[in-house]
Formats: structure tokens, C-alpha cells, sequence
């Protein structure tokens, strides 16, 4: 059924490719579906968005807004590695609400082009790996933890997408989800016990000094100074 032409064209256009996009079932979207059901002809698709790809980019970018609206939106606990639970438990649910736009935001991958989108939602990993990292719980950089996190959160919920609903099996997001994080945590935090003193705990300390420094920027120290010492730390880091 057409859109009625209370919408404007342009919105027509993109809430008519996001529901044939939803409907495809992965099979290709025509331009020729797309104005018909936007009850407008092919010019005034070229006019608003060049071409094909540009209306279905145009789609995508409103999906990955609400994406990253739920992000920020979400409430930190004061428990940052509960936190990541919490983030990868949602970029998993919204996959699963959104199978086809989120195949296409995040399986849409091209050889040497990594997707800005992938790097945004790395970027918002990163932040709360941050206060896990500052609280001596990580023995990676934020960063390699962000980007180990995301790969295996993709992976899992573009693997429980391609399964049928009612034959998902969601042990295995939380049995990835653990293995994943305990990958990339302190021994202090994976166990009660006191970590041994040696070149994990100098690791795992020069992380935590690394990302407070960064975060608070003292002004005891000057840039230059500043600059050196997170230097000496991340080679610290990366050769213990």
C-alpha cells in the first residue's frame, strides 16, 4: 500500500526503503519498489539522495542515530566491566530488533574499508573500557579491549540473526560475552586473589595510570612531561 502524501517526499522515500529493507528477508530492494510504495517517481529519489545507495546510506545513518541514542542513553552502574555486560546485552537485542538494518550497518563489510559506523560504536566500547581501565581491571589498552569486545559482539548477534527465532540460543552471547571480557581483564579482577608481582601487575598498573592521566590531564605536569610519561607507559604496557 502507498504512503498517503501527508509526508513530504524525502521522509516518504526513506520510511518506504527502511520497510522494504525490514521486509527483504536479505534479497535485493529495487528503486522501482521503493517509489512505488513512496508514491513518488525515480527523479525525485536522484533529487534527494543521488541514487539508490544514497536513500539505503540515508536509512542506515537514522538507524545507527537510534543506535547510538540508546548508547548514550544508558546510565552507567559505578561497576564498569557490569557495564560492558550491560552494552553488549543491548547492541545484541537491537540486532535482533532490527535483522535486516543491522546486517546491513554492520555485515556490509568491505575489504580494507572499515565503516565509520563500526568505528563510532568502538569508539562508545572504548569510553566505558576507560573506568575499567583507570579502576586496574583491564590488562589491554581500552582500545584493543573495545575492539576485541565489538568483534565479538558483532559476530554473535550476526550469528543469532541468521538462526531461526525460536532456535536461538542465547548461552552462547553470554558464554562469548564472559570469555571475551575475562580475555581482556586483570588477574586482580578474575580472581579474589592478590595478583602476583611481576610483569602482569606492572602491566595492569601502568594501564590504570595511563587511562587516569589521560582523564584528568593534572595540571602538575606540563604537556611535554605529560606527553613522555603516558609514552613511557604504553611501552611499558606493550613490552612487559
Amino acid at each position: 500500500m502507498n504512503y498517503d502524501g501527508q509526508l513530504p517526499p524525502k521522509a516518504r522515500l526513506l520510511k518506504a526503503a527502511a520497510e522494504l529493507l525490514a521486509d527483504s528477508s536479505g534479497g535485493p530492494v529495487s528503486t522501482r519498489q521503493i517509489t512505488k510504495l513512496a508514491a513518488v517517481t525515480a527523479p525525485t529519489l536522484y533529487h534527494h539522495f543521488g541514487d539508490k545507495e544514497g536513500l539505503f546510506n540515508a536509512v542506515i545513518d537514522a538507524g545507527f542515530e537510534e543506535y547510538v541514542a540508546g548508547e548514550r542513553n544508558f546510565a552507567p552502574s559505578g561497576h564498569p566491566l557490569q557495564d560492558v555486560r550491560q552494552i553488549w546485552d543491548n547492541h545484541l537485542q537491537f540486532g535482533l530488533d532490527n535483522p535486516q538494518l543491522y546486517s546491513v550497518m554492520f555485515g556490509n563489510i568491505r575489504p580494507e574499508s572499515r565503516p565509520v559506523r563500526v568505528a563510532e560504536a568502538e569508539g562508545f566500547m572504548e569510553e566505558m573500557l576507560e573506568k575499567a581501565a583507570a579502576a586496574g581491571q583491564l590488562c589491554v589498552s581500552p582500545k584493543e579491549a573495545a575492539r576485541s569486545i565489538l568483534a565479538a559482539n558483532v559476530g554473535v548477534t550476526l550469528m543469532l540473526i541468521s538462526e531461526p527465532a525460536d532456535q536461538r540460543n542465547f548461552d552462547l552471547s553470554n558464554m562469548t560475552r564472559e570469555a571475551v571480557i575475562s580475555a581482556v581483564c586483570s588477574e586482580t579482577e578474575l580472581s579474589t586473589a592478590a595478583t602476583p608481582v611481576g610483569a602482569s601487575s606492572v602491566v595492569v598498573a601502568a594501564i590504570a595510570l595511563n587511562a587516569a592521566l589521560e582523564s584528568s590531564r593534572p595540571e602538575q605536569l606540563s604537556t611535554t612531561e605529560l606527553k613522555m610519561f603516558l609514552e613511557w607507559l604504553d611501552r611499558i604496557a606493550k613490552t612487559s
